[in-house]
Formats: structure tokens, C-alpha cells, sequence
């Protein structure tokens, strides 16, 4: 008949008969259970189910108990199945069985401390977080199940052995470790990657001799090593000065377990302290190509960073330009914070956002009653930047008959409000930036040329992000980086794939464009890591791939026609300036003229 083999610390062995017409057996500490636990720690809540045919362990609670080693909440017993609850074991058996000797039951219940002091470690270990804590418990728990007096957690690194943890049984770190463990043990544990048990080692065949064994007066020592996936960690060392013949077999079974245990721990915290070391790496060559706020490592931009480092220091006047969505806002950013003015305000305004007729207003500021809507008096942007630098965004929106008035308060260091005659002095520095062309601007009568000039007394000139190299790759990483943490994300790098689309993507829109796309990836991606398609960059908005044939033939047609262009379609003076047969332009246009994209040139000059 199936039956269960009750093993409690202090208590006799007692045999419980599993009957196949009792359909729930309860098992717990309380008197009304069939099956009663001399464990005052353990809950009611535990049963036996029978189906007719399988017997099934499980908690009636949320209570987790353990089985052959595992947390189980439920599970279907088989013959010799170990149930742990509390202090207690419950063993299956299908069929009769002799009841346990003295000895074998002492056995049993040493087994099953040992095995309840693993379970009560392996708690911790989900919920300790301090590395330098959770090591000491195991070692604390190692000492105590082999009834030890000392206990060593030996690392190796390199050739050196290092004692990260040294115990005794009084749960106190042991100091001057290396002088008390055994060279000689150590070293054959390190060569051969298997455990050593030494009964007696003062008459111990193989080390009596050795001169750490004579010197510490070993008696019995075991040490087992610590494996991850093949590679030697280091080892655990425990050992009794005392007692003769302390360690056997079970004290090893138990100790390789405690080993698997360290070794999981350890292998975690070297991993952990390489991801530390890697993350370090990758900080350090970060700040290599921070420029502030800003990141990159090409040559334009390092041409970009040379020239702002020369202007911060001064009051000159900055005029940045370079397509939208290429960072002007932050290069006008820092030359304020590289600028004698950094402690004062960094004041922006749009000057294409804000409608014309609020715009002097939001300028110079304004008095109470000067227009409708005006109830109070108003500072604007140059009295609220006064000791610092006012940022005039997209200023070749600026219309042109506030522009005299910009004008005249850049070049006075005065202004007035609307609707005042009182003149206020501002101290402030002028940047500015566009992303128009202002002598094209000026030719065409929508910006005035004074003010150019007096705004452009330096240029920086942003690059686009395409023609920036690698920066596109580092600040992609840098975006992710940064919005994976705050958006909590799962996300964690970029697909090969991904970095390739990102390299021949054209970026219209510049970083700007880049960091929307990262920042939609993170938030949609199923995946920790983005793909091309995450990114919205697939086949059709990435640059087609010509052969070299391919993309000579139209690097050659596409410059014939731009000197073309600039010779007002004179075949004879482009051959000339080309270098070629004149022949060689005609046919060019014929076939131009058959695949049709040539229309749109100047009718060619008679010569």
C-alpha cells in the first residue's frame, strides 16, 4: 500500500498508509490533520490528493513547499519523491517497505537539516540584493551543516588566489585568511577540478609532508571547486582543527550543492562586475565624444567644436546656421555655458513661431494699455536676458520692419517697450540661427543686409547629420540609451541590421528625425533589441544600392549635366573644361535626350 515515511529532528520515524478510498489526506502541524508535522512552524494547508490513479502533492495556500530539491506548489508523486515541509521530510513510497533502522534514521534526519539549511539559504538568495552579505550567509551555512570551525570562499584570479570570505563558527570573519589554508590542498583542488575530503591529514599519506599541513596542524579538512560551465571560479575550503575524521560522503554530497549554489553567485557577480567595467568603457568613450550636451565624432562636427571653443569667451555675435533638426539650439546652448555669461539667463525665442503683430512685444515688452489685451505692464526676451545671452531662433523668419527695430537694439544695447518712450539699457549677447540662406534672403529683399552683418560677425556652420559619418551610429546609441531608461524599457541595443539601416538612411529631418524614430522603437518594439522595422527605415525609404558600374555611370552623367548648367548648355566649353572629345558630351545628350531626364536644361548655345 502506498504509504508516507515521516523523518522530523527529534523525532522517531513514523510510516502514514496512504488509503486508495480516501480521496484528500491533510497534512500539517495542527492536531485535526491525518498526517500531523512535529513542526510548530508549519502551517496547516498541505494534502495528498488521490484520482484512482495518481497521487498528487500540493498546498492548499499560497505556500510553496519543496520537492526532491525544487519549489513546487503542486506535484505528482512517484515512488522515493523527498517532500520537504518545514524541518520535516515526507517520502514516498508505492509499496511496503521495512521501517528504518536507528541508524538509517539518524541519517535521515542529518540529511534533512542539511537540506532545510540549503532551502532557508536559497530564500535568501532570492531576496538578499548585497553581494558581500549573501556570500557570508552561504559560508555561514556551509560551516554550520559540516560542522566545521572555519570556513574559506577562495577566488582565483589570474594566478592569484584571493579569500573573499573567511568564517568561523561563530559566524565572524577570520582574519589573516591565506595563512590558514592548506597550499598544498588548495593546489590539487585547482589542478585536478575535483573536491578533496582529508580525514586525518597529519596522517594523511599524500600530505602529512607538506609544510602548510605541519605548520596549521590540519585534522580534517574538505574543499570542493567552484564550476561555471567547465571554467574553475575558485573553490569553498572548510576545515576542523580539532576532529578526526569529521567529513564523509553526505557532508560532500551536501557541500557540491552548496558549491553549485556559490558558483551560480559568484559567476552572476563577475558578470556583473564585467557589465560594470564595459558600462565604464563605454561611459568614458562617451564623454570622449561629448562636447557638453552635444555628441559626435567627425571631422565637421570637430570643426564645429574648435570654433565654438575659440567664440564662448567672448561677446561677439554668432549667427548659426545649418539644415532644421541639426542641434543649433544646443550649439548656441554652449557657447552660453562655455561664455563668461553662464551663470546668467540663456533666453530663446522663436522667431518664426510667434505671430507678427505679437512679436515686438514678446521682443522688447510692453506697457500697460499700449494695444488691446495689454492689462499690465510686460518685460520681454532682452530685458528677461539682461547679464545673458538671447538665442533668436529661425531669425530669417523675423519680418522685415521689425528688423529695424532688432536693429537698432543690438546696436544701441537699448530698448523700448511698446506703447514707451523710456529707454531701457540690456546687457546681453546676441546668437542667432536659420536654416535659410540669408544672402538669398537679402537678394530677394525679405532680410536686411545691416542686420546680416551685424549678426553674422561668425559663423558656425552646422553639417547635416548624413554627412556626419559614424556620429549617426553613436548618437542613435546615445538616444537609446538614454530614453530606455526613462521610458523603463526593456529595450537594450540596436539589431546589425538596424545600425546598417541607420548608416544609409538619409535623414532629412537630422537628429531631430533620428531621436523621433528612436524614441517610437523603444515605446512599439516587442523585442529587447530594435530592427530596421521598429525604426520605420524598410527597403523603401533606404537609399537604392547600385553596382560601382552603376553608380559611376551616374556620377558621370549627373556631373556632365551640372557643368552643362553652369556653361549654359555649351557643349564645346564643357567638353573643353571636362577634359573629353566633344563627342563624348553629344552622345551623352542624345541619350539623355532619349531616357528623357535632360528637358530641363538650357537649350545648348550654338558654337
Amino acid at each position: 500500500m502506498p504509504s508516507l515515511r515521516l523523518a522530523a529532528p527529534g523525532h522517531p520515524p513514523i510510516v502514514y498508509s496512504l488509503h486508495p478510498d480516501k480521496k484528500l489526506t491533510s497534512i500539517g502541524s495542527g492536531p485535526d490533520n491525518d498526517i500531523v508535522l512535529p513542526d510548530p512552524l508549519v502551517q496547516d494547508g498541505f494534502a495528498i490528493r488521490f484520482d484512482g490513479q495518481i497521487y498528487t502533492v500540493l498546498a492548499l495556500k499560497k505556500t510553496d513547499f519543496v520537492v526532491n530539491g525544487k519549489k513546487r506548489g503542486k506535484h505528482k508523486l512517484t515512488h522515493d519523491d523527498r517532500i520537504v515541509i518545514g524541518s520535516c521530510e515526507l517520502r514516498f513510497v508505492m509499496v511496503d517497505e521495512q521501517a528504518p533502522t536507528q541508524e538509517e534514521a539518524g541519517e535521515t534526519i542529518a540529511d534533512i537539516d542539511a537540506y532545510t539549511k540549503l532551502y532557508e539559504f536559497s530564500e535568501r538568495l532570492m531576496m538578499q540584493r548585497d553581494l558581500g552579505e549573501l556570500l557570508d550567509a552561504l559560508m555561514d551555512a556551509v560551516v554550520e551543516i559540516t560542522n566545521a570551525d572555519k570556513g574559506f570562499l577562495v577566488l582565483l584570479e589570474g594566478e592569484t588566489v584571493d579569500v573573499k570570505v573567511a568564517r568561523n563558527v561563530n559566524k565572524e570573519n577570520i582574519a589573516d585568511a591565506v595563512s590558514q589554508l592548506s597550499d598544498s590542498i588548495v593546489a590539487k583542488v585547482i589542478r585536478t577540478r575535483k573536491p578533496v575530503i582529508v580525514s586525518d591529514a597529519m596522517r594523511d599519506d599524500e600530505f602529512a609532508a607538506a609544510k602548510s599541513v605541519m605548520q596549521l596542524r590540519v585534522s580534517s579538512v574538505i574543499c570542493v571547486p567552484l564550476l561555471d560551465r567547465g571554467r574553475l571560479l575558485g573553490l569553498i575550503y572548510v576545515g576542523n582543527d580539532s576532529i578526526r575524521d569529521l567529513f564523509q560522503a553526505d557532508t560532500l554530497r551536501v557541500l557540491n550543492v552548496f558549491a553549485s549554489q556559490a558558483s551560480l553567485i559568484v559567476a552572476n557577480a563577475l558578470l556583473l562586475n564585467e557589465l560594470k567595467v564595459d558600462n565604464k568603457r563605454l561611459h568614458d568613450r562617451l564623454e570622449q565624444y561629448r562636447f557638453g550636451e552635444i555628441v559626435g565624432t567627425s571631422p565637421p562636427m570637430q570643426q564645429v567644436f574648435r570654433k565654438v571653443e575659440k567664440i564662448a569667451g567672448t561677446d561677439i555675435s554668432v549667427l548659426i546656421t545649418g539644415e532644421t533638426g541639426t542641434g543649433k539650439e544646443l550649439i548656441a546652448r554652449e557657447i552660453h555655458n562655455r561664455s563668461p555669461r553662464a551663470g546668467k539667463p540663456f533666453v530663446t525665442i522663436n522667431c518664426g513661431a510667434i505671430p507678427e503683430n505679437l512679436l515686438e512685444s514678446e521682443l522688447f515688452g510692453h506697457v500697460k494699455g499700449a494695444f488691446t489685451g495689454a492689462v499690465a505692464n510686460k518685460q520681454g526676451k532682452f530685458q528677461a536676458a539682461d547679464g545673458g545671452t538671447l538665442f533668436l531662433d529661425e531669425i530669417g523668419e523675423m519680418p522685415i520692419e521689425l528688423q529695424v527695430k532688432l536693429l537698432r537694439a543690438i546696436q544701441e544695447k537699448v530698448v523700448y517697450r511698446v506703447g514707451d518712450t523710456r529707454p531701457e539699457t540690456v546687457d546681453i549677447r546676441i546668437l542667432a540661427a536659420t536654416n535659410r540662406e540669408l544672402e538669398k534672403e537679402i537678394a530677394a529683399g525679405r532680410f536686411r543686409e545691416d542686420l546680416y552683418y551685424r549678426l553674422n560677425v561668425v559663423n558656425v556652420e552646422l553639417p547635416p547629420l548624413r554627412a556626419r559619418g559614424d556620429d549617426v551610429l553613436v548618437i542613435a546609441r546615445y538616444l537609446l540609451s538614454r530614453y530606455s531608461r526613462e521610458y523603463d524599457s526593456k529595450v537594450k541595443g540596436l539589431s546589425p541590421n538596424a545600425s546598417v539601416a541607420i548608416r544609409k538612411h538619409n535623414w532629412p529631418g537630422n537628429i531631430r528625425e533620428l531621436e523621433n524614430r528612436i524614441k517610437k522603437a523603444i515605446v512599439l518594439c516587442e523585442s529587447t533589441v530594435i530592427g530596421p522595422d521598429d525604426l520605420g527605415l524598410t527597403g523603401d525609404v533606404l537609399p537604392q544600392i547600385l553596382t560601382l558600374a552603376e553608380a559611376k555611370e551616374k556620377f558621370q552623367r549627373d556631373y556632365i549635366n551640372e557643368i552643362l548648367a553652369l556653361n549654359n548648355g555649351n557643349r564645346t566649353k564643357t567638353a573643353r573644361d571636362l577634359g573629353v572629345d566633344p563627342r563624348t558630351v553629344f552622345r551623352h545628350l542624345e541619350k539623355e535626350s532619349d531616357d528623357g531626364p535632360g528637358s530641363d536644361l538650357p537649350d545648348p548655345a550654338v558654337t
